[in-house]
């Protein structure tokens, strides 16, 4: 991990950036940047999971250099070319308001990275981050990814990881979205469920019906309504649970694994008291690590 730091980054070049949603008629501009990384010490050292810093160039209100913002890997270990060699990560334009005032905040290091073109040259640090990867041998587990937003592009990396070494791993990934417009790497995601058996893609929109007639969910509601799927998975010793998007989404997760497996499968994944069990509608996300403690199984990265 960090090969480089922010007070001695790398330099690398944008060669790739185009829109990833399902349709421009997305209610966020969410993109697909690749990174030609070739030349620097990185090369070999970026495994999906891990995160790589980006420092905007220009300075801040402050007259000082702009700190390094992280963003997830998107890429297989071996890059997108096969080689390591061009990497690529998942960002979505900052565009709001200042409470105060109502003038237009726009994020500093997002919109910079939207912005830029095949050729622009980029500074940046990392790798960042060794808790939220693949094990040490992938192929002796399987695996239920469940993302929401751009808590997709880790898995987006993790899965290709995964289909490229032909392992033999069963793998499940649940993304959730607003509409079907909002779905990020949709398209890819549904040809690899198409040319791989042992890989399922699971929707859920939070804003609109579902493709399959149900109402609309957010993601952790796929949990039971596609449980003659997962249950069989989850209820697979060899099976890690992965969980990246908004914070807040672990605890909907947790209660729903809680209300549809069995005591002792949910116990590879969850230790949860009896009294605090029965109290599962009222449960909030300061209960995770107290009350609701996930098992070595379950791995969370989450952001505001």
């Amino acid at each position: 991990m960090h090969v480089y730091k922010p007070t001695n980054p790398g330099k690398a070049v944008i060669t790739k950036n185009e829109v990833c949603t399902a349709s421009r008629k997305a209610a966020g501009f969410v993109r697909h940047l690749e990174i030609d990384i070739s030349g620097t010490d990185l090369v070999g050292k970026c495994v999906p999971g891990q995160s790589i810093g980006v420092i905007p160039p220009g300075v801040d209100a402050n007259g000082k250099t702009h700190k390094v913002r992280l963003y997830s890997l998107a890429s297989p270990a071996a890059g997108e070319d096969g080689q390591g060699h061009i990497v690529s990560t998942t960002v979505k334009r900052t565009i709001d308001e200042h409470w105060d005032d109502h003038s237009l905040f726009l994020g500093v290091a997002s919109n910079f990275l939207c912005d830029a073109r095949p050729g622009d040259e980029i500074t940046v640090t990392g790798p960042a981050g060794k808790r939220f990867v693949l094990p040490e041998n992938p192929a002796d587990h399987d695996y239920v990814f469940i993302a929401t937003g751009t808590g997709i592009a880790p898995f987006r990396g993790m899965a290709l990881e995964l289909l490229q070494a032909d392992a033999q791993s069963r793998i499940a990934l649940m993304m959730g979205a607003p509409y079907a417009t909002d779905l990020i790497y949709d398209d890819q995601f549904r040809a690899l469920a198409t040319t791989h058996e042992n890989f399922s893609y699971h929707t859920a929109l939070s804003r609109q019906g579902q493709e399959d007639g149900k109402d609309r969910m957010y993601v952790q509601g796929r949990i039971p309504a596609d449980i003659d799927q997962l249950g069989p998975l989850l209820a697979s010793e060899r099976t890690l649970i992965y969980i990246c998007g908004i914070a807040g989404m672990e605890i909907g997760i947790f209660q729903e694994l809680t209300r549809c497996l069995p005591p002792d499968v949910l116990a590879q994944y969850l230790h949860i008291d009896d009294d605090t069990r029965a109290g599962i509608d009222e449960w909030t996300r300061r209960m995770i690590h107290k009350q609701v403690k996930p098992t070595r199984r379950v791995m969370m990265e989450v952001y505001a």
